[in-house]
């Protein structure tokens, strides 16, 4: 038994090596080569090429690789756009959610509504994409108004997103709420708090580290989501702080650059890969935080 653990152990390790490597190497292509470019309808004397710099990649504000401009802060500030508008709608409702089925849901009320809940996590991704794009934005355009709110628009992306995320929030956090020993709400009942306060100010500090977990967890999944911002946010690069217009993600442009269009070693097959590495070090970022979070705030009951 133990080997077959640390089979799956070492194979885990291996494989997001594995990973890091194959996307480190094709990243560097981008870096250290010329890459070279014609525009559309060009002659061949037209075509210039160029050095693509990881300082403007970083720090750029525009993103066109067939004109060698490699910024990729929109698709950055789009993917982070679509995430916060995600973790509003997710954290709350999804927390509150989690707080009635631990704490104020008989077990056959939890029973029917948690499997209710969780069926949200099981419609494909490209539906949820869908229904912004038909639903949602419409919605938001007959009450914001035409003008103001695009077609494509990061808002009704986050939204859904933030629907397709609830109950993986809920899910989590309840969890952590039930592990909360019943001693502490006995005491705290004893001493005449109330039930909301007993919720509030003992039952909800004391899962901190849980919550902390599920929204780190939360966020990571919104960062990665990939169908319902390609569908609904946009397909063009837009640095913008208007949550209505149309932007696009990180993933929604390794989507959509990947359909084959592009031939091995080109400038745009590169920039894909780039761009992975770039949201594979961000996710790595929020797990290393995450974690951090969770243990510092851990709460260890005899």
């Amino acid at each position: 038994m133990g080997g077959i653990l640390f089979f799956c152990g070492f194979l885990s390790i291996f494989t997001t090596i594995g990973v890091v490597v194959i996307l480190g190497n094709q990243s560097l292509h981008l870096f250290n080569r010329e890459q070279c470019v014609q525009a559309g309808g060009a002659t061949a004397e037209e075509v210039f090429c160029g050095h693509a710099t990881i300082g403007e990649f970083l720090t750029g504000t525009e993103w066109v690789p067939d004109q060698l401009k490699f910024g990729v802060l929109p698709l950055v500030f789009s993917t982070a756009m679509t995430s916060l508008i995600a973790m509003f709608v997710a954290v709350p409702l999804g927390l509150g959610a989690a707080i009635y089925l631990s704490e104020y849901a008989t077990p056959s009320i939890r029973k029917t509504l948690k499997p209710i809940l969780e069926v949200l996590a099981g419609i494909p991704t490209v539906v949820y994409g869908y229904f912004a794009l038909t639903f949602m934005s419409p919605v938001l355009r007959d009450v914001l108004g035409q003008d103001t709110v695009r077609t494509f628009n990061m808002a009704s992306a986050g939204l859904v997103m933030g629907i397709m995320i609830l109950p993986l929030m809920a899910s989590m956090s309840e969890d952590a709420l039930s592990a909360v020993p019943r001693s502490l709400r006995e005491g705290s009942a004893g001493l005449g708090a109330t039930k909301l306060e007993t919720t509030i100010r003992v039952v909800v500090p004391a899962a901190i580290s849980g919550i902390i977990a599920a929204l780190i967890i939360s966020i990571s999944r919104a960062v990665g989501e990939t169908m319902i911002v390609a569908i609904a946010a946009g397909a063009s690069p837009n640095f913008t702080f208007v949550p209505f217009d149309y932007a696009e993600t990180m993933t929604g442009h390794v989507v959509r650059i990947s359909g084959g269009e592009n031939p091995y070693d080109s400038v745009g097959y590169n920039s894909i890969f780039a761009i992975a590495f770039l949201l594979f070090f961000i996710t790595l970022a929020l797990n290393i935080v995450g974690r951090y979070l969770v243990t510092r705030f851990r709460e260890v009951y005899e």
